[in-house]
């Protein structure tokens, strides 16, 4: 079995170890050593970000050929119509590439009620409403969920990972970690 660790990675860190500017590393909150991160997360984006001691299984989280899904908690700028949640259902279309389709939902208030605030807050712009969006790809080109968003004119104010297959970010708060055995179908569910 190799080690996983589970990180919820807070906005302004970077998904390394030596901070870069005015974004943090991780040796900031996690002093683990011969862990290496599997993926990667925005320093504008919070949420699950997976570190392993196996090369192998960091690999394989990594490479989209596997199609290991990722759950995004999406707060966009403006109210999704439906014919926009179904762009993103079917796949956006760009110059360089077409997204794969996303599952996509709607969150209710009372599902992103339990969240933690933002530090520093997000933009509040009192006459442009706001809502949640549950998005779920198995691709992870760089910025695609705040690309796919603001193709279809929601633009994307704060982004969460909730979930990497069937390891999801339950019981992590901010800037927390915790550690696991784990292979692959763990992962996988």
């Amino acid at each position: 079995m190799s080690c996983l660790v589970l990180l919820n990675k807070p906005y302004g860190f970077l998904s390394q170890f030596t901070p870069e500017g005015r974004w943090r590393g991780l040796a900031d909150l996690i002093q683990r050593p011969n862990v290496y991160v599997a993926g990667r997360l925005d320093a504008d984006s919070e949420g699950l970000l997976l570190l392993t001691d196996d090369g192998a299984l960091q690999a394989r989280i990594a490479d989209p050929r596997y199609k290991l899904p990722k759950t995004y908690w999406v707060q966009v700028e403006g109210e999704p119509t439906e014919p926009a949640l179904d762009a993103l259902r079917m796949g956006v279309r760009y110059a360089d590439f077409t997204t794969q389709p996303a599952r996509v939902r709607r969150l209710s208030e009372a599902e992103v009620a339990p969240l933690w605030p933002r530090d520093p807050p997000i933009r509040f712009r009192k006459a442009i409403p706001t809502a949640w969006l549950e998005i779920i790809i198995s691709e992870g080109k760089n910025r695609q969920v705040r690309r796919m968003t603001a193709h279809v004119g929601l633009p994307t104010l704060r982004l969460i990972r909730q979930a990497i297959g069937a390891i999801t970010l339950d019981g992590l708060q901010p800037g927390t970690w915790r550690e696991t055995a784990s292979s692959y179908a763990d992962l996988a569910g």
